[in-house]
């Protein structure tokens, strides 16, 4: 039985243990490196995170905002498919276990038993610290690339990983997930314009290997987004501890995570009968939404005459499905 529940707060609690009494420069160095990696464009055959500080200074950095991205990604799947529950988890290039917090949250009744592999044995080390007493999982060191067998499970996640990778290896790493999952993968990566082809490269060849898009698109046809000219993202906003401000250097109690993704299932799902795909924009008497449906992309304006869908409207979120339900009173 675990002795906590697995969430965002539980895992702010855990990486605020992990920091206290660590050098503040020295965390403070490490951030600046893979605030440098992150940003950057240079993939690499080599882990990122080399020792303890440089896991400590990505649990702070990182894992918060990675969490919230995988959660809303998990969000959407578990919208598509209410009824499905995975047995099984394999968390490919999970480093400290980000998703896989995600994950057993997710599934919080009955969380699946988990298998984190990463090529960072200091993330997998601090990882199973982290989860101690949390997350029913297993830490396991291995290569990620194009020699990688997985076992087959029901879900698998690889978040914020294709980056660190050459184009084969992404190409390799995917089809082995498609391969393997006998229910579902869910890719995470920034919401960038780079992260965002990577996502698209990743979602055709989940296509090609048989598996149906459950989100965020409403379909499983190309993207109507013409390359170059704009690129698909959502926003998960981020509620920052004061240790976490502190090693980030801001001031802001929050900060929002953009983050592009997708979602596959190998059985029937439920897609959004269309996607919000920028912030609504409210003006006096009406809401503007951005919205990628089966047709396309379009703007769609709700005004004070739809009733009560007006007032769902202006509550309505980036990322959301539309419209939503009920929808009995729409003009």
């Amino acid at each position: 039985m675990n002795a906590s529940t697995p969430s965002a707060e539980s895992l702010r609690a855990a990486l605020a243990g992990l920091l206290d009494g660590l050098p503040p420069s020295q965390t403070a160095k490490a951030v600046e490196r893979l605030i440098a990696h992150y940003r950057g464009t240079t993939p690499t055959d080599a882990p990122v995170l080399r020792d303890r500080s440089d896991v400590a200074a990505y649990a702070a950095y990182r894992m918060p905002a990675t969490f919230e991205a995988a959660r809303a990604a998990l969000g959407a799947l578990r919208a598509a498919a209410p009824g499905w529950v995975p047995g099984g988890h394999t968390d490919v290039g999970g480093g400290t276990g980000a998703a896989s917090w995600a994950v057993a949250e997710a599934w919080d009744g009955a969380p699946p038993r988990t298998t984190v592999l990463d090529w960072a044995e200091p993330a997998l080390a601090l990882g199973r610290e982290l989860a101690a007493g949390t997350l029913d999982a297993e830490w396991r060191r291995e290569r990620i690339g194009t020699a990688l067998r997985l076992a087959d499970t029901d879900l698998v996640t690889v978040s914020y990983v294709l980056k660190e990778l050459t184009e084969a290896d992404r190409v390799a790493l995917v089809t082995e997930a498609a391969r393997a999952a006998r229910g579902a993968v869910v890719i995470v990566e920034p919401g960038t314009p780079d992260g965002y082809e990577r996502i698209i490269a990743a979602r055709s060849v989940l296509i090609d290997a048989g598996l149906t898009v459950a989100a965020p698109c409403p379909h499983s046809g190309a993207c109507p987004i013409e390359p170059g000219t704009d690129w698909c993202h959502f926003a998960a906003r981020v509620s920052r501890s004061s240790l976490h401000r502190k090693v980030k250097g801001g001031s802001l109690p929050y900060e929002d995570e953009k983050y592009a993704y997708v979602a596959a299932t190998r059985f029937p799902v439920t897609p959004a009968p269309a996607r919000v795909i920028r912030k609504p924009q409210l003006r006096k008497g009406l809401v503007q939404l951005d919205l990628c449906g089966p047709g396309g992309l379009g703007r769609e304006t709700v005004t004070k005459r739809h009733g009560s869908l007006y007032k769902r409207a202006r509550d309505a979120e980036w990322g959301d499905s539309w419209p939503p339900e009920p929808v009995e009173d729409r003009a």
